[in-house]
């Protein structure tokens, strides 16, 4: 594909994206989307009687179990 066809990355605004990574919602660079994505902290808790719930914030992970504080 020609280079001049691909997206600027939108967060850094210094290098243009792969080809693979073009039709995301929000095109980054390897480097920043690797950023931003360890920004985020998430945790896999087991629901009693049930699945796994993916948590992404303390607060939630505190009701789910209000006994222990």
């Amino acid at each position: 594909m020609n280079e001049r066809y691909l997206p600027i990355c939108m967060c850094c605004y210094a290098v243009r994206v792969e080809p693979q990574r073009r039709h995301m919602r929000r095109p980054t660079c390897m480097s920043c989307g690797e950023s931003e994505a360890r920004a985020v902290k998430h945790c896999a808790v087991p629901l009693n009687k049930s699945n796994y719930m993916l948590v992404t914030e303390k607060a939630t992970l505190s009701q789910l179990n209000p006994k222990r504080t």
